[in-house]
């Protein structure tokens, strides 16, 4: 009677872990495997199984926090970023959620110890364990076969569904271990593609290019909220490109989103090793956006809202082609870090980003790039950062669309920024009205509060809605006819920086060219596209040295040459 209300309560967890029947056979089986390695310690099947449902709830209690953080469910790969810099950041960001984690961790703790202590059960012989593991194991593989194996669990991991089955999936997939221990491409076919040929150039007047990466910012339209037209000019300029935005995170990570539009890129393709790709990816990738301006003569500059030593940032930047960098603590004076570290206001850092890139231009002709990282909007939104007393009236148009102050003051933020920029452009647009200047404006990724209005305003399940923000592209004394605009079609982030040199009339070097001849297969997904010839394209990369996936060892190199 006592095995049969165990038995009953483990699979009650399971059925609530799962929430869908697509992998029920496999996360059951799961369950019974773990409870018949756990027999071989306790010796009997009531306590095995009991503890089996103990970790089945502490797993799906871990994974549905990481997916109200992440939009991304728990999988073994993910174990490892505890002590890649990740803890102290959520820690000091989301001090409930970590209370919640430990609350939960004693729990467990003391519910484990609690039956291993109290319970009691039937003796089994070790033949028994024996028996029952080997039998388990069998459903396990049978299981996970006709669920559809890695790729099938892969595919879910935005569903708020099978939480259970997705991490123990993991636990199996080679993919898992193989990325853990090393720089891998997940998406890549064993032949390569032929590149394609070089395209000229639209223009012989290269413009300077200014791209913004806006911290956590995500066009509240996503969700059908309204936007005031300050907002709506910002997001969707009337004369410059515009659209939606797919990239591959969710509430954090910004430097995945920096990482794709850099080098074309999905973060996605290196599994586990996606977060650390700055770290580990740093000397590795060779044909990059910054190598190619700075093939065709551009000076490119980096100016980040973090300090110089934050992550692995300089070290990357430097090894992808960016010559000078820029860091909150290297601005010189009236800036000063320690009082724009209080807010990370955007109309304290964009005006000395943008100060810093038009200095000495006057000296000195040569086309410039310029790569801001703001970080205003980062969550958490419960404290007040926008300016006091300022943005009211926006505040409060805010909270008359959603009733929620956090989202009142994502939205002053927003306003906020949208202000500071056009005041910057007419400042850019008077003091150098001879230099055609090319805005790349984008959302790395939405904050942890999109999963807040995405519940309070009920709307029908979209796993993907998480994971869109917005892009804009619009241009400074340039002729009308050199920039497409209106509403663009939606774009998966590793493209948007082959967008850019399409738009600024830039030549696509082979590398490029063949990126951009891709868009029309994979357009918004582009990690998540089944394209055979970006898998081809991957390999290419790959042989011709542009991506070394491999120990450190000196390859040859491609080098663009564009021409004019």
């Amino acid at each position: 009677m006592v095995l049969t209300l165990i038995l009953l309560a483990a699979i009650g967890v399971i059925l609530l872990a799962e929430r869908s029947a697509e992998h029920l056979p496999f996360a059951i089986a799961t369950l019974f495997l773990s409870a018949a390695a756990i027999s071989f310690f306790v010796g009997d099947f009531e306590r095995a199984i009991l503890l089996a449902g103990l970790l089945a709830a502490a797993v799906t209690a871990a994974s549905t926090i990481k997916h109200d953080y992440s939009a991304l469910k728990l999988t073994v790969t993910d174990l490892p970023l505890l002590f890649a810099g990740t803890a102290p950041f959520f820690v000091s960001q989301y001090p409930r959620a970590v209370l919640a984690v430990l609350s939960g961790t004693a729990a467990f703790i003391v519910a484990v110890i609690a039956t291993l202590i109290h319970g009691t059960g039937s003796p089994v012989t070790q033949d028994a364990s024996v028996y029952l593991f080997g039998l388990t194991l069998v459903c396990v593989v049978i299981a996970y076969r006709l669920s559809g194996g890695g790729i099938a669990f892969q595919r879910t991991k935005d569903q708020r569904r099978c939480f259970y089955s997705t991490f123990m999936a993991s636990l199996i997939d080679p993919h898992s271990w193989r990325q853990a221990g090393g720089l891998a491409l997940s998406d890549i076919a064993n032949d390569p593609l032929p590149l394609m040929p070089a395209v000229p150039a639209r223009t012989a007047d290269y413009p300077d290019i200014i791209v913004i990466q806006h911290e956590s910012i995500f066009d509240p339209r996503i969700f059908g909220l309204p936007v005031e037209p300050a907002v709506e000019a910002f997001l969707s300029p009337a004369n410059g490109l515009h659209g939606t935005l797919n990239v591959d995170i969710f509430g954090g990570g910004s430097w995945q989103s920096e990482f794709s539009l850099l080098t074309g890129l999905s973060s996605a393709s290196f599994g586990s090793n996606a977060y650390t790709l700055f770290k580990q990816g740093a000397g590795r990738f060779h044909s990059s956006l910054p190598h190619a301006l700075t093939a065709l003569g551009y000076r490119t500059m980096l100016a980040s809202s973090c300090r110089r030593n934050f992550l692995s940032y300089d070290e990357f930047y430097r090894s992808i082609g960016i010559a000078e960098r820029i860091f909150s603590d290297d601005f010189p004076p009236p800036f000063d870090v320690r009082r724009f570290e209080t807010t990370n206001s955007d109309a304290i850092f964009l005006e000395a980003a943008i100060a810093a890139f038009t200095k000495g231009i006057a000296g000195d002709p040569a086309p410039r790039f310029l790569y801001a990282l703001t970080n205003f909007n980062h969550g958490p939104h419960d404290r007040s950062l926008a300016a006091p007393g300022q943005f009211e009236t926006q505040r409060a148009f805010a909270a008359s669309s959603l009733p929620d102050a956090q989202y009142a003051e994502y939205y002053a933020r927003l306003a906020e920024t949208a202000s500071t920029w056009k005041r910057l452009r007419l400042a850019l647009a008077a003091n150098f009205p001879e230099r055609p200047v090319l805005i790349v404006h984008y959302g790395d990724h939405q904050p942890v509060l999109a999963k807040r209005i995405d519940r309070q305003l009920g709307l029908p399940d979209d796993a993907r809605r998480a994971f869109r923000t917005f892009y804009a592209i619009e241009s400074l004394n340039m002729d009308p006819d050199r920039l497409a605009a209106g509403r663009g079609a939606d774009l998966d982030i590793a493209f948007l920086g082959t967008i850019a040199l399409q738009q600024a009339g830039l030549p696509l070097d082979p590398i490029f060219a063949t990126r951009a001849s891709l868009l029309e297969q994979c357009r918004e997904t582009y990690f998540a596209s089944p394209s055979l010839r970006k898998r081809r394209f991957h390999r290419t990369l790959v042989d011709l040295g542009m991506i070394d996936i491999g120990p450190h060892v000196e390859r040859g190199r491609y080098e663009p040459t564009p021409t004019k």
